[in-house]
């Protein structure tokens, strides 16, 4: 076990799984989650009626909290029965994978790994298939860590549809958007969401990096609170971690198609998020987004919800995919991956290659489309 982790600071904490039926009802669990009585934290927002909410709940809060959702005749199951359980364990596998990756010298990509190990790859990969392969330095986090983007055409020549692909397009892969809370989540706090900067005023640290970027900035779904986890920052931009990929995409210009990942739900969205109103191109983009979720549903029936931002998961401001489409990259996309069901953030390390691989398939038919129609 990491020394610097707490072991006992989430010993019987709970994950509650909510029922939402009506306006209500997600009024009445947005009242309880924002009291500062019982120190509970959305891990799934309210959305849209008949999809339910995840709650943290602390062990010290259970009894009060299974007393109001019981009072308010709010259905509820418990999907996670001690958190620090499965944090334990996930840290034991990655200990135990970091044992053996040491003395094979192999990389397991089905496993979690520090963010040194994930440069270590990038940079082995760059290595082997130098002329197919690079890696760029984009920028650097608050704490002055470097920030990699991999130009990837590793598939080149093997698979048709990737050589295709990349006769017309460049791929260009970000594996880690927030180092900082990346090393934060293994060696402080394994359920850090922000970025690490200082605020001025606050002793709250961090900033939502997808509540930062230059697109309807402090709007609806983000908030104007240092400690919030949805906290957009002093200004569009402000985190430097955000910067960077906006100076590397305004310096290539050319760039069609912008993909976010990240977890949880299975969702596959696009623009718009800081508004009901709907984009453009939405009927050509649900479109794609529909035959990328079925590919993506093709190897193992894994099933994802689309539609927009705003409609499908909650109102958001500030976000990457918003930024992107309305800075002229038509195929904007965002995933949130698995799962629907007990992990939650806390995805065991042996679905990874699973989500992978999958989530491939899907991301591969966005390309694919995009390819057959550059504007």
């Amino acid at each position: 076990m990491n020394p610097k982790f707490s072991p006992s600071t989430m010993h019987w904490d709970q994950v509650f799984r909510i029922n939402v039926r009506n306006g209500d009802e997600i009024s009445k669990i947005s009242q309880l989650v924002n009291s500062d009585n019982f120190k509970l934290s959305f891990w799934k927002s309210p959305s849209t009626f008949g999809h339910p909410v995840d709650i943290l709940v602390p062990s010290v809060s259970l009894q009060p909290v299974r007393a109001f959702l019981k009072s308010q005749l709010l259905e509820y199951s418990v999907t996670i029965e001690d958190l620090q359980a499965l944090l334990d364990n996930e840290e034991k596998e990655r200990q135990h994978n970091e044992g053996q990756e040491r003395s094979s010298n192999n990389f397991n990509y089905g496993a979690y790994h520090s963010l040194e190990a994930i440069y270590h790859e990038m940079d082995s990969i760059a290595q082997d298939f130098s002329g197919l392969v690079s890696r760029v330095k984009i920028g650097h986090s608050f704490e002055n860590r470097s920030m990699y983007i991999l130009k990837i055409v590793t598939d080149y020549g093997k698979d048709p549809a990737i050589t295709s692909i990349l006769e017309k397009m460049d791929i260009f892969l970000l594996p880690v958007a927030n180092p900082d809370g990346y090393v934060y989540t293994q060696t402080q706090d394994r359920l850090w969401r922000k970025s690490r900067s200082l605020n001025p005023g606050s002793s709250c640290i961090g900033t939502d990096l997808n509540r930062n970027w230059n697109v309807s900035f402090a709007g609806k779904g983000a908030s104007d609170d240092p400690c919030s986890e949805a906290y957009h920052g002093t200004h569009a931009n402000s985190e430097v971690e955000v910067k960077s990929v906006v100076d590397f995409i305004q310096k290539h210009r050319n760039f069609k198609c912008f993909i976010d990942l990240h977890s949880y739900s299975q969702l596959l969205m696009y623009p718009y998020g800081y508004t009901f109103n709907k984009a453009p191109d939405t009927k050509e983009l649900d479109e794609v987004a529909r035959r990328a979720a079925k590919a993506l549903a093709s190897l193992s029936g894994t099933e994802y919800r689309v539609g927009p931002i705003s409609t499908t998961i909650y109102p958001a401001s500030g976000s990457s995919t918003d930024w992107a489409y309305d800075n002229g990259i038509k195929y904007a996309f965002a995933f949130e991956l698995r799962d629907t069901r007990h992990y939650g953030f806390l995805l065991p390390a042996n679905q990874i290659i699973p989500t992978a691989e999958e989530t491939w398939l899907g991301m591969k038919t966005i390309m694919e489309h995009v390819r057959d129609h550059l504007y």
